[in-house]
């Protein structure tokens, strides 16, 4: 299973290895899902919480995503279209 800041900051796939946005990672790995939301950084923001598996961070995403945009999002359906983020099962990162 992949840590969470390589599931945060996975911009595709190379086969069964996810590919890591290097740069992003070492900036706003500690950032919490909130912060990362509150940074604009919404594909990351959600990625931490489809990652943790919490409902209250899914909603805190929602909310400021809603506030940010003013395009009103009331489930997780379309952020995980618009984002592309679904959990997979990879075992193995590459950084670029």
């Amino acid at each position: 299973m992949l840590s969470r800041a390589d599931f945060i900051f996975t911009i595709g796939y190379d086969g069964p290895v996810a590919v890591v946005d290097k740069k992003a990672k070492q900036r706003y790995s500690a950032l919490s899902t909130k912060e990362l939301a509150e940074k604009g950084l919404f594909r990351a923001a959600y990625s931490s919480a489809v990652w943790s598996k919490d409902p209250e961070e899914l909603k805190t995403v929602i909310e400021t995503y809603n506030k940010a945009t003013g395009i009103p999002v009331s489930q997780t359906a379309p952020l995980e279209r618009l984002f592309g983020v679904f959990p997979v099962e990879v075992k193995r990162s590459i950084a670029l």
